[in-house]
């Protein structure tokens, strides 16, 4: 079976294949870009740029129908001029062009730019099919976007700050499906990311898709992971155990690379499209590649700062479990691939409400990693030093409180929650909630200032290492279980070292983050006339199309859009709700232990709020009445009336059980997280009643 795929998706290929055009856009902007450049910054500022899944669309037309035959690209309906939020549609250029300026105007000062991929739009309209010529030349339109925007005064000189980009499973034709290294897609896009790639790696990406930038010259480098050939999706491949396979090429490039890093004394960020996810109802990755990924995760977890992904479209974050590497022989794995292929031709794609869950689930089984930690720092080292001079009997027995907290501690990987690894995912700037962006800040103390990525990079030559190379000078060694178990054992962390800047808090440690929106609602300010006796689906199916909020809504007049600008939806330094220190493993494990409590600590659950009110500086940022921004959504959920509260305990009898759970009470971390997951489009009646049996939750569709 899976031979008959390989050959349908190698036919596919050849047949759909098309040279590149030159063509930058193929819809005229709305909106250009000012072409203001400035200099490139001569000191580091500490912060990043991530930005992910775009799907410009040039066939998108305003006030066109939403409806699936139409996809915002005819008929008569509702489709705004910078997009239909909560819908299917793609993203309209001039949402593209405004995002780029804004860009330009408020977030220059960054010290590099994580791009993420899916810069073409979906193949969702029978009538106009994509083609390979139209997926190569949006992206180099996005490509020209980023170089117009962080190009130098002097365009001799190049880029002002790197730009790391990779490909995300909509950026090739048919969407999902690339066959191994090297191909014309591959030899394509190293010539559209040619400013973006190191020179010396170039030839490595023609093979498989994979580099990495030395952002910080000899300090920090991003990688770029090719997810493509880790992805279930993507039939053209078998996962990453058997060596004629791309995927696992991929990771032995990764492992060696991490080990160049740790020899050199730098860090590592992970990138990719694609994320790990690994749940009961959506499992992204070929389970050989979740395996070797979390494996390595594990082993240079003193290198690792951290991974930052996207094509999910919902904020969330997710936990790599390091206790739950179990690599398999190969005659196992191919088993295991051939069920896990039969099976997803049954089983019809899960909706968003119930990963969330699955999520929630995992988590509520997490011990209270802050009581833990307190303990440890609350026990002085002069106490344990008068302990070994005198020991009574009590002293040789440890009371119950010390021993469950050695069990909390062992249960997390020890003070700094070293069993796990965290991933992050970023909302899409495709609307199908509100367009998003993130700028993440990290500790640059102890740097040099001035050793940037611009004042450096005429001189610096980014070696790679050659996993090739390392293979013949290894004796080769079979990288079959035996041989893998041995690398675990050889490669783990000493003791005596230092947690990561993925745990401890050190130069290099994500810090937080701030999350911009875009409210389209209020932005492309449209009066709707909405048909009577139309009837609507309350259930969303995830493999249909959705039309969103506007379904059957026709404009009352033309098209006269409010100024278009990102505001902040949140931040992590000053939100109430998530309380994180800084993005550390110990901040997140213990987030996810709060979302995770069916009965929620003091202060943790919405009847808490009653007598407290929440107060965000965002919500000040906008007067007008007008306005139907979330801002902050803390106010959103937080300050409630009396009347709603009351409401609110009556419907408790109706909580839903959740396995061996049962909802008593409402926890306000939970609803926050899930309403932040859809970037403040859930309607409040929905969020309301999230956890119970009537509850409607939109969808969100997977990247087919």
């Amino acid at each position: 079976m899976r031979s008959d795929l390989l050959f349908l998706a190698a036919c596919l290929l050849q047949a759909l294949y098309a040279s590149p055009i030159s063509d930058p856009a193929l819809q005229p902007p709305l909106e250009d870009l000012e072409s203001s450049h400035f200099q490139a910054s001569s000191q580091l500022h500490g912060r990043f740029l991530h930005i992910t899944d775009l799907h410009p669309d040039a066939f998108y037309k305003i006030h066109s129908s939403t409806e699936e035959d139409d996809a915002c690209h005819r008929g008569k309906g509702l489709a705004g001029t910078y997009g239909t939020e909560t819908s299917d549609c793609d993203t309209p250029y001039a949402l593209v062009n405004a995002t780029f300026k804004w860009i330009a105007e408020n977030v220059r000062d960054v010290d590099f730019v994580v791009w993420t991929g899916d810069s073409a739009r979906h193949d969702n309209d029978e009538k106009i099919p994509r083609t390979a010529d139209e997926v190569l030349s949006t992206n180099r339109w996005i490509a020209e976007k980023f170089r117009e925007v962080f190009r130098h005064d002097d365009s001799n000189k190049g880029l002002t700050v790197p730009i790391v980009s990779t490909f995300g499973n909509n950026d090739i034709l048919p969407h999902n499906i690339l066959l191994s290294g090297p191909n014309r897609w591959l030899k394509t896009y190293t010539d559209i990311w040619r400013e973006f790639i190191p020179e010396e790696q170039r030839h490595g990406f023609e093979r498989g898709g994979w580099y990495y930038v030395e952002v910080i010259p000899g300090k920090l480098a991003v990688f770029s992971l090719n997810t493509l050939y880790f992805f279930k999706n993507n039939a053209a491949v078998d996962g990453c155990a058997l060596r004629s396979e791309p995927g696992f090429e991929h990771m032995e490039w990764l492992r060696i690379q991490l080990q160049f890093m740790r020899d050199r004394g730098m860090k590592a960020i992970l990138t990719g499209h694609v994320p790990p996810a690994r749940t009961d109802s959506k499992q992204l990755w070929d389970e050989t590649c979740w395996q070797k990924y979390t494996l390595w995760l594990q082993q240079y977890r003193d290198v690792i700062v951290g991974g930052l992904y996207g094509h999910m479209n919902i904020d969330h974050f997710m936990l790599q479990d390091h206790k739950q590497v179990n690599l398999l022989s190969e005659d196992s794995v191919s088993t295991e691939s051939v069920i896990r292929a039969t099976m997803e031709e049954e089983l019809s794609i899960e909706s968003a409400n119930d990963y969330l869950e699955e999520l929630r689930e995992d988590w509520s089984g997490l011990p209270n990693p802050a009581a833990a930690v307190k303990e440890v720092k609350d026990n002085k080292p002069e106490d344990s030093k008068k302990g070994k001079k005198k020991k009574g009997k009590k002293d040789k027995k440890k009371s119950k409180k010390d021993k469950k907290k050695d069990k909390t501690l062992k249960k997390i990987g020890g003070p700094w929650g070293e069993r796990y690894s965290i991933t992050l995912v970023s909302p899409s700037l495709v609307p199908n909630f509100f367009p998003t962006l993130r700028v993440i800040e990290y500790n640059i103390t102890g740097l040099d200032a001035t050793a940037t990525w611009a004042s450096t990079r005429s001189g610096i030559l980014t070696e790679e290492k050659d996993w090739l190379d390392e293979e013949e000078q290894s004796s080769n060694q079979d990288d079959d279980e035996a041989s893998i178990e041995k690398k675990k054992k050889k490669k783990k962390k000493p003791k005596s070292s230092p947690p990561g800047p993925a745990y401890s808090p050190q130069t290099l440690t994500l810090l937080g983050y701030t999350q911009y929106f875009a409210n389209l609602t209020h932005i492309n300010n449209d009066e709707t006339i909405t048909p009577e006796m139309l009837e609507f689906e309350d259930e969303l199916d995830a493999d249909k199309w959705r039309p969103g909020k506007h379904q059957g809504k026709n404009p009352k007049h033309k098209p006269h859009p409010k100024l278009f600008q990102y505001q902040v939806e949140y931040d992590t330094f000053t939100d109430p709700i998530y309380k994180l220190k800084d993005l550390t493993m110990r901040s997140y494990l213990n987030l996810a232990h709060r979302i995770g409590q069916y009965k929620p600590a003091k202060g943790d659950s919405i009847e808490d709020l009653e007598d407290k009110t929440i107060d965000d500086a965002s919500d000040d940022s906008d007067d007008d009445s007008e306005n139907e921004t979330i801002g902050d959504t803390s106010d959103d959920i937080d300050n409630d009336s009396d009347d709603e509260v009351e409401v609110d305990k009556k419907k408790k009898k109706k909580h839903k059980k959740k396995k061996h759970h049962k909802q008593h009470e409402k926890n306000k971390v939970w609803l926050r997280f899930v309403k932040r997951a859809f970037v403040g489009t859930l309607e409040e009646e929905d969020l309301r009643t999230f956890d119970e049996d009537e509850v409607s939750i939109p969808e969100f569709r997977e990247e087919l």
